[in-house]
C-alpha cells in the first residue's frame, strides 16, 4: 500500500459526495478521448489537434480546460468517483500524490516500444521527476526553471562585465548595486515565494529530506548555508522585505533600476519584451543561477502528460501523447505558449537558437534538480518559506529556523514514517 493511499481511502466517502459536480465536466463518450488541461495550455493544444485527428481519423479528442485553482480538488474528486479523464496535464509536484492513489497508468513498457519518445533526448532531471519507485508515470510536456534576469547596463556601471558565476561574486555585485537609502536594491526576492530559497537549497549536496524521505533535513550544513545566504540578502538590505502583493509592478521597477536582479522564470522573457520601452530592450539579459562555488543548479519544474488507469482509451491516449512529444510539435507548442520544451532536440528550433534570452535557460536545464517525490512536498515547501520569512523578520536565527523547519516537516511526514515502519515490520 502506498504511503498516502490509506489516508485518501478514508476520505473516499466525503469526496464522492461532491463527485456529481464533476460528472458533467468529464463528459465522457465511448468514442471520445477526454484530455484535461489546467491553465492556458488547453487553448494552445486545441490548435495542435487537427493534424493529429487527420492522422488518426478514428480518434476524437475532447480537450477540457479547467482552472488551475480548482484542478487539484477536481482530480481528487474524479479519482474518488471513478470519473477521471483519459489523460491529463499534471504538474510534476502533484505526480507522487496521484501515484500513491494508484490513479496513473505506468508507461515504461509504452516508452520501450515507442520510436517517438526517446528518454535520452530529455533533460535528465526533468525525466527523473516522472519516475517513482523505479516506475515511469508521466512524460514531460514542458519544463520550467527559475534563473536571473539582470540589468546589463547597471552591472557595467558598477564595474562588472559579466553576470555572477558563484555566490561570492553575486554577493559583491549585490553590495555594489544596493542603495537602500534611495530604495534601490540588488535583487527582488518576495518573501512569500518559496521557489527562490528552494532553488538555492537544491544547489547543496545535502538532500532536503532524509531517512527515505520521512524526516526533514533542513538542519544539514548545506541547507543552512543556503538559508544563510538567503537571509543575509535581506539583513544586508540588498533585497527589500516585501511580498509579491506589495511589489507593485515588478517589470516597471526593474526598468527603472529599483532592482538589478530579478529571480524568475521563462514567462517573463515575453513580459519584459512587452512591458519595457524599446529603448530599454538592450539593457537586460538572463543568466543561469550562480552556485556556491561555480555554476549552480536550479529547480526542475514544469508539467507532464499522464494516462489514467481507469481510461478505456489508453492506446489512443498514448498515440496523442506520442504526437505531443514530437520535437516539431513541441516547437509549435512553444510558439503558441512560451512553455519551454523538455527535449534537447526540440531546442534546435531557430526560434529558440536565435533568442539570446533563452540561452541561459537551455544551459541551466542541464543542471536542474527535482524536489523530493513525496505527496507531502508542496505542504513542506510552503512551510519552509513561512519559517524562512520569520528568519528574514528577525524572529528566528538561521539555526533556529532550520530546526523549526525540521520539527514541522517531521510532523507533516508522521504518517509516512508510520507506514514505512509498518511495511518494514511485515517483512
Amino acid at each position: 500500500m502506498g504511503t498516502g493511499a490509506a489516508l485518501w481511502r478514508k476520505a473516499y466517502v466525503a469526496m464522492c459526495a461532491i463527485t456529481l459536480c464533476l460528472a458533467g465536466c468529464a463528459g465522457k463518450h465511448d468514442d471520445t478521448l477526454v484530455f484535461w488541461t489546467f491553465g492556458p495550455e488547453g487553448e494552445a493544444v486545441a490548435k495542435l489537434l487537427p493534424d493529429f485527428e487527420r492522422a488518426h481519423p478514428d480518434i476524437h479528442v475532447e480537450v477540457q480546460q479547467l482552472p488551475l485553482s480548482a484542478a487539484h480538488q477536481k482530480l481528487l474528486t474524479a479519482i474518488a468517483g471513478g470519473t477521471t479523464p483519459d489523460m491529463a496535464q499534471l504538474g510534476n509536484t502533484w505526480l507522487p500524490e496521484l501515484v500513491e492513489l494508484h490513479a496513473l497508468e505506468p508507461l515504461r513498457e509504452s516508452v520501450a516500444a515507442s520510436a517517438t519518445v526517446t528518454p535520452a533526448d530529455y533533460f535528465a532531471s526533468i525525466w527523473a521527476t516522472n519516475v517513482i519507485d523505479g516506475q515511469l508515470y508521466g512524460i514531460p510536456w514542458y519544463v520550467d526553471t527559475r534563473l536571473l534576469f539582470y540589468r546589463t547596463d547597471l552591472l557595467k556601471q558598477a564595474g562588472f562585465d559579466a553576470p555572477p558565476r558563484d555566490w561570492g561574486e553575486w554577493r559583491r555585485m549585490l553590495a555594489a548595486l544596493s542603495h537602500p537609502e534611495r530604495r534601490v536594491y540588488g535583487i527582488l526576492l518576495p518573501t512569500n515565494e518559496y521557489e527562490q530559497l528552494l532553488s538555492l537549497a537544491l544547489q547543496q549536496p545535502d538532500p532536503l529530506l532524509r531517512e527515505h524521505d520521512s524526516r526533514g533535513n533542513f538542519e544539514s550544513a548545506g541547507f543552512r548555508r543556503a538559508l544563510a545566504f538567503y537571509v543575509d540578502s535581506f539583513r544586508l538590505r540588498q533585497a527589500p522585505v516585501v511580498t509579491n502583493v506589495e511589489v507593485g509592478n515588478p517589470w516597471e521597477e526593474f526598468g527603472r533600476g529599483v532592482y538589478a536582479f530579478y529571480f524568475s522564470g521563462p514567462w517573463n522573457v515575453a513580459e519584459f519584451r512587452k512591458r519595457l520601452p524599446a529603448g530599454e530592450q538592450g539593457d537586460w539579459s538572463t543568466a543561469p543561477l550562480p552556485g556556491p562555488d561555480g555554476p549552480g543548479a536550479g529547480l526542475a519544474g514544469g508539467a507532464s502528460l499522464v494516462v489514467f488507469r481507469a481510461s478505456k482509451h489508453r492506446r489512443a491516449a498514448w498515440a496523442l501523447l506520442e504526437y505531443l512529444s514530437q520535437p516539431p510539435v513541441q516547437q509549435r507548442f512553444y510558439r503558441l505558449t512560451g512553455d519551454m520544451p523538455p527535449r534537447r532536440s526540440s531546442w534546435d528550433s531557430p526560434l529558440l537558437q536565435h533568442d539570446a534570452a533563452m540561452h541561459a535557460f537551455r544551459d541551466q536545464l542541464e543542471r536542474v534538480q527535482p524536489t523530493p517525490s513525496v505527496p507531502e512536498w508542496e505542504r513542506i515547501a510552503v512551510m519552509m518559506q513561512q519559517v524562512a520569512a520569520r528568519a528574514v523578520a528577525g524572529e528566528l536565527t538561521v539555526d533556529q529556523a532550520a530546526a523549526e523547519m525540521d520539527r514541522q516537516a517531521d510532523r507533516i511526514l508522521a504518517k509516512r514514517r508510520w507506514l514505512l515502519e509498518r511495511a518494514e515490520t511485515k517483512r
